[in-house]
């Protein structure tokens, strides 16, 4: 399937409103306010997610999220250490030094708030494109950033190879997070997101 510049602005445009709601909600959530520099969306293969996350031994919290309705695919949600001590120590007052130490409790908070900004993210290109989208139970894992990309490579081998990947640059009182989205519809639901903007693949 072959993606021109056109069809990659509509897919930009799309993130870049979904990122926002994202950062509403959690600004929501932490009773904070939170800062978002225009996010990064680009359309990258798995090698290069890699390495813009920080390399594959690179161990962060994954949240994968089914969606399905007029499209279907996946959200992989991928939080790096800093942004998961930000929501931490603001919910519940707790330091996070490393990941094998996070509780239980702490695990239900990040994928409760996980849930929520990605929700907010579909809900926009629901309300944009006119779809009924709904998303499903989220799957937490902790892990290498190439372990839980190799995961969701094998599982969703329908997939486009290079798929839409969007780095937010968040701002909260002097800590600055990043947070990274892999955006993954399959390829009939790709065709139908650009119908709906009047464009063919």
């Amino acid at each position: 399937m072959e993606l021109n510049e056109v069809h990659i602005d509509i897919l930009k445009e799309v993130g870049n409103i979904g990122a926002g709601n994202a950062a509403t909600s959690l600004s929501d959530m932490l009773s904070k306010r939170i800062e978002m520099n225009v996010p990064e969306v680009s359309l990258l293969n798995y090698n290069d997610i890699i390495e813009s996350i920080g390399g594959a031994e690179n161990v962060v919290v994954g949240v994968l999220i089914c969606f399905e309705g007029d499209i279907e695919g996946v959200i992989l949600f991928l939080l790096k250490k800093e942004f998961v001590h930000l929501i931490l120590n603001t919910l519940l007052g707790t330091e996070l030094k490393s990941f094998e130490e996070i509780s239980d409790l702490e695990l239900s908070a990040l994928s409760e708030i996980s849930n929520i900004m990605v929700s907010s993210y579909v809900n926009a290109i629901s309300s944009l494109t006119d779809m009924k989208i709904q998303v499903m139970v989220p799957s937490l894992n902790i892990d290498m950033s190439g372990a839980l990309l190799d995961a969701v490579t094998a599982e969703f081998s329908e997939a486009a190879s290079k798929v839409v990947f969007i780095k937010e640059k968040y701002y909260c009182q002097n800590e600055m997070v990043y947070s990274y989205m892999l955006l993954l519809p399959d390829k009939q639901s790709l065709k139908i997101i650009m119908k709906k903007f009047g464009m063919d693949i």
